[in-house]
């Protein structure tokens, strides 16, 4: 489990910058179309560099299961986030690496989110962790739009949902806002934290880290 995940690292430097900032989980693009995108060799750089305790999570889109379970070895991967269109029989193929799975939300509620879940367990493959984000018809991702978080809190009290983790559109002048409102087990940024696609701010970062670990301070349990 992890609470604070900064997405779309593509250097050795961003990712230094993020765990001396408190992050505990690093998101590695394997989705070529995305500006974020890296190879396992650079996975295994900045890896390397990434001590015990820090998660660090491969983030793929529609991509062959066989090339998603040889990155997660290759580039010694924690866990696999599927961010595209994987239907739940895509899972199987996956064998038991760690699932987070990402449903894109437009106007809808956690209904689809649900089923697919439920078609998840009967098949046996669950997932450690769910990750919500904003939906766009132009990306999979890292759109800087935010979910409904109102609507998202009153939906997520009515179910059992694995542990959530909250993307989309987070800030470090937001996140604190989202988190004490959704309540979810963490949270996730690529975007709001960048100087340009692919590249960090140093203290976009720090503030976005020090602001979403304040917020789950303040709503963890006495």
């Amino acid at each position: 489990m992890f609470h604070v995940k900064i997405c779309g690292i593509t250097s050795v430097d961003d990712a230094q910058v993020a765990i001396r900032a408190g992050a505990d989980a690093l998101g590695l693009n394997f989705y070529r179309k995305s500006a974020r995108a890296i190879d396992v060799q650079m996975a295994r750089q900045i890896g390397n560099r990434v001590p015990h305790g820090v998660t660090k999570i491969g983030v793929f889109v529609n991509a062959d299961p066989v090339e998603v379970s040889h990155t997660f070895y290759e580039a010694g991967l924690d866990a696999v986030q599927l961010h595209g269109d994987e239907p739940p029989e895509y899972l199987l193929r996956l064998g038991d690496l760690p699932i987070i799975r990402a449903f894109r939300l437009g106007e809808g509620r956690l209904d689809d989110v649900d089923a697919y879940l439920q078609q998840c367990s009967r098949l046996g493959v669950p997932s450690r962790m769910i990750l919500v984000d904003a939906f766009s018809a132009d990306a999979y991702g890292g759109t800087g739009k935010t979910v409904d978080w109102p609507r998202l809190a009153a939906d997520c009290q009515q179910r059992q949902l694995p542990p959530l983790v909250l993307a989309g559109g987070l800030t470090p002048e937001n996140v604190a806002d989202a988190i004490r409102l959704v309540h979810p087990a963490a949270v996730d940024v690529a975007s709001g934290v960048e100087q340009r696609p692919g590249r960090k701010d140093p203290d976009r970062v720090r503030q976005f880290v020090a602001a979403a670990r304040a917020a789950f301070d303040s709503i963890a349990p006495i």
